[in-house]
């Protein structure tokens, strides 16, 4: 017997998506498998250890326990819908956090990263001048294997100093 498929139209990074899928299907999996947007991790598909964070509609969120067809008409960016084009050669400019995680060497492995870049993001899209203790709870949801937790805490604060001056990341 074959599962139904519903209809999702989702907006990703700026652009829109019509898709069928089970009623079932993540998110998570809709982001990585359908739309080939790797950039949000799989890791454990529980909601435990953050490396799925997505923004919907402005908020961090876990893609793992997101249905997809729950997010139709949201708008939703990923990691890679944070670099933005800044000129006419369409080279692209790294968000704030992305340049903030570079200069504060905030990561290690890298494989938490974009679920930290993106709950910081989310935190900044809320709140321009985040306390510290804002910063923390931001992050409090993302496991670093690595422990990068100091360099994490010092990007957000550099992020947000980033954001507050109206800078925007460097050209990669």
């Amino acid at each position: 017997m074959a599962v139904p498929r519903l209809p999702v139209a989702l907006h990703v990074n700026g652009g829109n998506y019509d898709l069928y899928v089970e009623p079932r299907r993540t998110l998570l999996d809709a982001l990585r498998q359908d739309l080939e947007l790797t950039g949000t991790k799989k890791v454990c598909d529980m909601g435990d250890c953050g490396a799925c964070t997505v923004m919907v509609n402005g908020r961090a969120m876990y893609s793992c326990l997101l249905l997809a067809v729950a997010c139709d008409g949201n708008e939703i960016t990923t990691i890679e819908g944070l670099s933005t084009s800044q000129d006419s050669a369409n080279s692209a400019s790294l968000d704030p956090v992305q340049q903030a995680f570079i200069e504060c060497d905030a990561l290690q492995c890298g494989f938490c990263t974009p679920g930290q870049i993106m709950s910081l993001r989310a935190l900044l899209h809320e709140t321009a001048t985040p306390s510290d203790q804002q910063i923390v709870r931001a992050v409090t949801g993302n496991i670093c294997r690595c422990g990068a937790y100091q360099n994490i805490i010092k990007a957000g604060r550099r992020a947000a100093e980033m954001v507050q001056a109206g800078l925007q990341g460097a050209q990669p």
